[in-house]
């Protein structure tokens, strides 16, 4: 697996440290408007209205497994919907999905808010369940395959919906996809924190700030979170 370095780099202009602190005050300003508008936008979603899902269900390790059971017996549901492309090897799986779900490994603070969180795959379930094993995933998998269109409802995979559960009822709350779902991405949320941020060609940087060779989800031709699940020699 070859890493992208960064030690040839390009870096900021270095100031006392009274200098850097009014700087690093100023954004911080920006951060705290930043951070209020996210709790306005987060008010504003728990106010959305709800719509009902019609009876469905999905592939699971028990076979025909409806909706509503995916709960847990939970209230609330996150599923992501991953791609999946049909013959391909684990290697040539959407990097993307991968991206997404393989920085969900703990499920206990979802819990203790009584939300169950799962991943309803394209791909049929024998297949892209041996691919959850391979990456070692901690959370319910299952096929959605076949749960058009009330689940799916004409969505291109790789978004996120939520869920509410009333007895045997089951409401659609919110989804998101494209950026959105960067809210399971905690790998990006730290790497905007550096001072390389991504590191991806589409940043605002300064000249000479390292950039991704190649694919960002990807290493040398895999999804970049498989390299760890292969066995080591």
């Amino acid at each position: 697996m070859t890493a992208n370095p960064v030690t040839d780099a390009a870096s900021p202009p270095v100031v006392d440290r009274q200098t850097w602190l009014r700087a690093r005050d100023e954004l911080l300003a920006r951060e705290k408007a930043h951070t209020r508008e996210g709790d306005a936008i987060a008010a504003a979603r728990r106010r959305l209205p709800m719509t009902l899902v019609p009876p469905v269900a999905v592939q699971g390790p028990g076979g025909r497994t409806p909706l509503v059971d995916v709960f847990e017996g939970r209230s609330l549901l996150i599923a992501y919907f991953h791609m999946w492309h049909d013959g391909a090897p684990f290697e040539g799986q959407c990097e993307g999905c991968t991206f997404s779900t393989c920085h969900v490994q703990l499920l206990d603070y979802l819990h203790a808010r009584d939300v169950t969180y799962a991943v309803f795959c394209q791909g049929p379930y024998p297949d892209s369940a041996a691919f959850a094993r391979f990456m070692g995933y901690p959370f319910p998998w299952y096929s959605a395959r076949d749960a058009e269109p009330a689940l799916v409802d004409g969505r291109d995979f790789g978004f996120i919906a939520c869920y509410l559960r009333d007895g045997d009822q089951v409401y659609e709350t919110y989804w998101t996809t494209g950026r959105g779902v960067e809210a399971l991405m905690t790998s990006y949320h730290a790497l905007d924190l550096t001072v390389y941020g991504r590191q991806e060609a589409w940043e605002d940087s300064p000249a000479g700030w390292p950039r991704v060779n190649g694919h960002p989800w990807r290493l040398d031709g895999r999804p970049t979170a498989q390299w760890s699940r292969l066995p080591q020699d």
